[in-house]
């Protein structure tokens, strides 16, 4: 339970001259051996920090946190969308490599999502246990490192073994990047920055798209150079995120749990003044203090229970959102290309074009839908940006059906649909990463990511082929409405189920399972 700062009393909070309240250790009490089971054999601190961070106005150290964590989901789309568009390329004589375009699309694929669903586990058990800063480092490292080795693919085997790996480094960015991220942004902003970050992944999109275009034109590179250069200029601007990254710090609310409480103190103390400085004004009491059990892990067996017995709606929420938006983009992005050359004759190497368009819309929706989450709230934004998109994908599943649609017309639809549907996709990673205690949050993202990828990553597709592929527009028909109604339902369990945390702190939406009674 948070106590007010102004109510304690002599040899309590530590007064400091920048107005923040620093942390104050307590020793061992047997009754800690019941509050915090399985801890490391720390003591308590009493600590400010989750309020001070919380009240900070937006700053230029929080566009370093946007910059250094988010940009990477940029490289992402620019990345996953190239690959789609090479499949072509690859598949062709002098490409330099023997590949088929069904095994790029096909198996290159499935074991990029179970690279994505595996790194997701691993590398969130460990963001957990060694902190955000340590595995968003690795994690990044892991990605580039892979992408670089996938451009330089002498064979099918060496092109599938990096795809996995590169899945298995971005699984672990959501992880780790979602998590950091929710706990060094302010309360206020949290959600329509959160929104944007993951939404951002569609800006690389279109700039997959459009590269590829450039990239496979022989006119400028030969057959089996311009694909290797795509995976080359990703590698250059992962370099300079890297180097950025760097200068991105220790989640605080992670230090102060795991025994580093001075150091957290320190950090938060150092943005304080920075930021004084920056606006030319003091900042305002934080407003109350946490008392905490440190300690250095957390074991599978209590993440387990108190994900699902503690929070069996919230579980049941998480798991719906991500499964409903997965199933969804499966239905529209699987077989995109073959949907448009098949029925409207489209030149394949246009369909970059058409990408393009949809993708910009997936990026404008939660930057122009993202402020809204934090005003209007999280339930009636949620379960909007689900259920409208749903109920236009079965419209267009019609029209389509019917033969009212032409290549342009069928994308706008859909770049009206996903102008909704990515601010709803985005919002299951917020919802996950705070609706659950802090220790558990890296873990909690991770296993709905994976859940949702492997069922929409891998039944998806087994669903869709042959639908999206038949030729017959009644089968496609089909893909978008079972993609619309899983969209649907899962914003009816939102519209019920939905937490309202908006600007609200993490520790009063989900307490944390490290803090005692005060």
């Amino acid at each position: 339970m948070t106590t007010p700062a102004a109510s304690e009393g002599p040899g309590g909070r530590e007064e400091r001259p920048d107005g923040g309240g620093g942390g104050r250790r307590g020793g061992r009490d047997p009754r800690d051996e019941v509050a915090a089971p399985g801890d490391s054999g720390l003591g308590t601190i009493t600590t400010a920090v989750p309020a001070r961070l919380d009240r900070l106005p937006w700053s230029r150290w929080h566009w370093m946190i946007v910059i250094g964590l988010g940009t990477v989901w940029i490289l992402d789309g620019l990345e996953v969308t190239t690959v789609g568009n090479i499949a072509g390329r690859l598949s062709e004589d002098g490409s330099g490599l023997d590949i088929t375009s069904a095994q790029v699309t096909g198996l290159a694929a499935a074991l990029y999502v179970a690279g994505a669903c595996s790194g997701a586990l691993f590398f969130g058990w460990l963001t957990d246990r060694f902190g955000r800063k340590k595995l968003f480092m690795v994690t990044l490292a892991v990605y580039l490192a892979a992408t670089a080795m996938t451009g330089l693919s002498f064979s099918a085997w060496w092109f599938f073994l990096f795809r996995f790996l590169t899945g298995f480094g971005i699984g672990g960015e959501y992880a780790a990047i979602n998590s950091a991220i929710d706990e060094l942004i302010p309360s206020k902003y949290r959600g329509r920055v959160d929104l944007i970050i993951n939404g951002s992944y569609w800006l690389g999109a279109v700039g997959g798209a459009l590269l590829s275009i450039v990239m496979l034109n022989t006119d400028y590179f030969p057959k089996d150079l311009g694909w290797r250069l795509t995976f080359a200029l990703g590698v250059i601007l992962g370099f300079v995120i890297l180097l950025v990254r760097r200068h991105v710090p220790e989640s605080p609310r992670w230090q102060f749990i795991h025994g580093h409480g001075d150091e957290a103190d320190k950090l938060v103390a150092s943005v304080e003044r920075e930021i004084e400085d920056e606006k030319h004004e003091k900042l305002p009491q934080p407003a109350g203090e946490i008392t905490i059990h440190e300690r250095k892990s957390i074991g599978f067996g209590l993440i387990a229970k108190t994900v699902f017995r503690s929070y069996p709606k919230r579980a049941v929420l998480g798991l719906s959102l991500f499964v409903g938006q997965a199933f969804l983009y499966n239905a529209i992005t699987f077989g995109f290309g073959a949907i448009l050359t098949k029925f409207y004759d489209v030149q394949s190497g246009h369909t970059g074009y058409y990408f393009a368009v949809i993708a910009a819309g997936n990026f404008i929706g939660p930057l122009v839908l993202g402020k809204l989450f934090d005003t209007i709230g999280r339930r009636i934004m949620i379960a909007g940006t689900y259920i409208l998109p749903g109920i236009l994908l079965f419209l267009t599943a019609w029209l389509f059906d019917r033969g009212s649609l032409t290549a342009n017309t069928l994308t706008a639809c859909w770049c009206v649909v996903l102008f909704f549907a990515s601010a709803g996709a985005s919002s299951a990673y917020l919802t996950v990463s705070e609706v659950f205690p802090m220790e558990t949050r890296a873990m909690a993202i991770a296993f709905f990511y994976a859940v949702g990828t492997a069922v929409g990553g891998i039944s998806g597709p087994l669903i869709f082929a042959d639908l999206t592929e038949s030729g017959v527009p009644g089968d496609t028909a089909l893909a978008f409405s079972i993609g619309a109604a899983l969209m649907c339902a899962a914003g009816i369990v939102a519209a019920f189920l939905a937490v309202d945390a908006e600007q609200r702190s993490l520790e009063d939406i989900a307490k944390p399972l490290s803090q005692t009674a005060s």
